[in-house]
């Protein structure tokens, strides 16, 4: 695997500086949201990834990268939220979000590196708006397993979607910082 395991820790650096100045800003107002409002949060930031590529141009200045890494933030606001529960008490320490928030990190990296082996880095080979596609696409299934109440038959649920568009979001961050347009 090149360098995929400290590119990726490097993203997650430029995440949580983002997500903890938020913090401090905000506060964990976010925690009012129920998952399914992350989810169409998480879609507001995709579709105007998709626009701009199809389009070539942003007449707003927030720039692809910058609506990745919302992606991936709101990801982890919505693992949180599937793990505490939604909540009228949007109160979280600092301390204990970042700790949170890590954990659904590193947990997610986990899951991206078993992936990368047996995948051998495939994402690597893929265009950037190949991984936009796939997340709108899982954000899809997302928003039909939450429509069947969290039920599903045979497929993986919303935590493991969560996962996977985080992660795509993160190759995305990894090729833009690699200079990929």
């Amino acid at each position: 695997m090149s360098n995929t395991s400290q590119e990726y820790d490097s993203i997650i650096k430029i995440c949580t500086d983002i997500f903890t100045k938020k913090m401090k800003d905000y506060g964990s107002a976010w925690r009012i949201l129920r998952t399914s409002s992350l989810t169409d949060q998480i879609f507001i930031k995709a579709k105007p990834i998709r626009s701009i590529e199809e389009k070539g141009m942003s007449k707003v200045d927030e720039g692809i990268r910058t609506e990745y890494i919302a992606i991936v933030n709101y990801c982890i606001m919505a693992m949180v939220q599937l793990e505490l529960g939604e909540s009228e008490n949007t109160e979280l320490q600092e301390d204990e979000c970042l700790t949170l928030y890590n954990k659904h990190f590193y947990a997610s990296k986990s899951l991206m590196e078993d992936k990368n082996h047996d995948y051998d880095e495939a994402w690597r080979d893929m265009r950037l708006s190949s991984l936009t596609d796939l997340i709108l696409m899982k954000l899809l299934r997302t928003k039909q397993i939450e429509d069947n109440n969290g039920k599903t038959l045979i497929s993986e649920g919303i935590d493991a979607n969560y996962a996977d568009i985080l992660n795509y979001a993160v190759f995305a961050l990894i090729k833009i910082e690699e200079g990929v347009k």
